[in-house]
């Protein structure tokens, strides 16, 4: 597996980070940012952050809670099936404001415009749960940066909070695609509407879908994994990128 681990210069410290390229072929290829879920790094993450690459991107894989310390990769059903487990992950994710998650957003951005195998200027960006949330964050605040974004079951995407992420998208210009699902308490229908009325009003390229799963279906180790809403993930998400991110 072509994985190398790089540590990013942030204005808070420094976060570790792996890079995935194509097991095959030559760069420069477009750039992806991929944001983390709640449990954080682990081999979960390496697996689909490799297959990513694999569809022609350099992929950088940051670890959003380097702020509190290195960490062993978590058993994710363990920790969620543990009450103490799960308080854990929430105050680590309560841990991430939005001024947080833009300033290492910016950290990496600047990372990728150093790496000669990098193509062009503008990048891509996914993101599950936690990372859902942050990727669409960082849409908003470097609208010029990013070219096609999408947030996988992502939580508190819209809601009543003074930095709730669609208060920031005016602006965002490059294709915008959110993936929620029917059951998750973290992105409501309510959410749903109300993000769908402030992208459709900032004029956004944008899709809002629904898929038939529970909240975590794209992502292997969870226990709600649902294989065939993450197989129709992948499908949307590199259809979105190979859009606005030619190879």
């Amino acid at each position: 597996m072509p994985r190398a681990e790089v540590t990013i210069k942030t204005a808070d410290g420094n976060a570790p980070a792996s890079v995935f390229t194509p097991a095959e072929g030559s760069g420069p290829w477009p750039g992806v940012i991929f944001f983390m879920d709640g449990p954080g790094i682990r081999p979960t993450m390496w697996e689909m952050g490799q297959r990513l690459a694999d569809g022609g991107y350099l992929v950088l894989l940051p670890d959003l809670y380097y702020r509190s310390g290195p960490y062993a990769p978590k058993n994710a059903k363990e920790l969620l099936s543990s009450p103490e487990g799960r308080a854990e992950m929430m105050k680590l994710v309560g841990s991430l404001d939005r001024d947080r998650k833009v300033a290492d957003t910016k950290a990496f951005l600047d990372y990728l415009g150093t790496r000669s195998d990098v193509k062009g200027d503008r990048y891509g960006a996914t993101g599950y749960c936690l990372g859902g949330n942050v990727a669409l964050t960082a849409d908003g605040a470097f609208p010029d940066r990013f070219a096609a974004v999408a947030s996988f079951h992502g939580g508190e995407l819209a809601t009543d909070k003074p930095d709730s992420p669609h208060l920031f998208v005016k602006g965002i210009n490059g294709r915008l695609y959110v993936a929620g699902a029917i059951e998750d308490g973290s992105f409501t229908d309510e959410q749903k509407a109300v993000l769908e009325k402030a992208l459709t009003d900032a004029g956004v390229d944008h899709l809002i879908e629904t898929y038939p799963a529970k909240h975590g279906f794209a992502v292997p180790d969870l226990p709600v994994y649902d294989a065939a809403a993450a197989e129709r993930h992948w499908t949307a998400l590199f259809g979105l990128l190979g859009a606005k991110l030619p190879r």
